[in-house]
């Protein structure tokens, strides 16, 4: 039996594969490399000294699918695929629905024919939207999203919800990931950056290696200790260990379960980057720029449930996230291009 990932050479899918590997569980990835590199497929394989299988196609394309159900014994699903820039989708809203949504929905659909019923879904933090109180708690209502990114996250977990609800010999786990960074101990894997970066850390790092002149920080009168906002960041082998422990648990869910995956604490940017400076030895030029539309001061992740029913909590803290991400950083300075 394997485990199917999908978009599993991208940043969380490539560190997530790495982890199933490491406690021998047969995968097989399949990517259209919209976010990634076959250069990841390759590293993949020297770090752990095995064949993959991996299949290059999108997860729109059903007959790759049903071909690929029928060449496999696949038992579970991990759904990483999916395009991510929050900016793009502004200006790309169809695509990111057409891609994100109808591509989910396809692909459940051919699990459905293949008689495949374990399926685990990589959401977001951003589906609780600009209401919900903080901490977000599971519990909370979700809704309000700011941009189609989000929005195409909702609308998954909604459609997932639905279509258990009406096939109950299906599982369903969404996995609510806050901010993750970091990167493989090793430098081989981690997050490949192109062009300016939406988020934080990544956006530092191309400072530091002098690829943008100055880092925009988005509001400084926040209602925080120092009035910049303040977020959960996550290490993505924490999050990637988070995975098998969901796979460990499938056996006692039913129906349809939601999980947070932060570290329930926060750090302001302002933090971050002098975190970042000790780290690096680098200074970091930054200008304060007005507030963005939809940001908010702070916003944490309970994860008590997540500890008490899979056993998994967050145990590298932000000086380890960022010293891996740095290290990333300065063996691929370009990225893998």
């Amino acid at each position: 039996m394997a485990i199917l990932v999908t978009g599993g050479a991208g940043y969380i899918g490539s560190h997530t594969v790495l982890i199933l590997l490491k406690y021998g569980i047969e995968v097989v990835i399949l990517d259209n490399l919209c976010n990634a590199s076959h250069k990841i497929i390759n590293r993949l394989e020297k770090i752990t000294n095995k064949k993959l299988i991996f299949i290059e196609n999108n997860i729109v394309n059903r007959i790759c699918l049903k071909n690929l159900f029928k060449k496999y014994d696949i038992s579970t699903v991990m759904h990483f695929a999916a395009l991510k820039s929050i900016n793009d989708s502004l200006h790309q809203p169809l695509l990111y629905y057409s891609n994100n949504v109808t591509g989910t929905i396809i692909l459940l659909e051919e699990m459905l024919s293949a008689n495949i019923r374990n399926f685990i879904f990589s959401s977001s933090a951003t589906v609780y939207g600009i209401d919900s109180p903080i901490p977000y708690c599971e519990t909370n209502s979700i809704g309000h999203t700011t941009n189609p990114y989000s929005t195409s996250k909702l609308m998954i977990e909604f459609i997932i919800r639905d279509f258990v609800k009406v096939n109950p010999s299906f599982k369903a786990v969404a996995l609510r990931y806050f901010n993750p960074v970091g990167a493989h101990e090793s430098g081989e894997l981690g997050e490949n950056s192109t062009g300016v970066p939406n988020n934080l850390l990544p956006y530092i790092a191309q400072v530091a290696l002098g690829r943008l002149k100055k880092l925009n920080i988005f509001g400084n009168n926040y209602n925080t200790p120092d009035g910049t906002a303040q977020r959960d960041y996550l290490h993505v082998i924490d999050l990637a260990e988070g995975h098998l422990n969901v796979l460990n648990h499938l056996p006692k869910i039913k129906g349809y379960k939601v999980y947070n995956f932060g570290s329930g604490k926060i750090f302001s940017v302002l933090e971050v980057i002098k975190i970042f400076e000790k780290i690096s030895g680098k200074k970091i030029l930054f200008e304060y720029k007005p507030r963005r539309e939809g940001d908010l001061p702070s916003f944490w992740a309970d994860t008590s449930l997540a500890k008490n029913e899979l056993g998994w909590q967050a145990k590298r803290d932000i000086y380890t996230m960022i010293r891996d991400m740095w290290n990333w950083y300065i063996k691929n300075p370009n990225g893998l291009n």
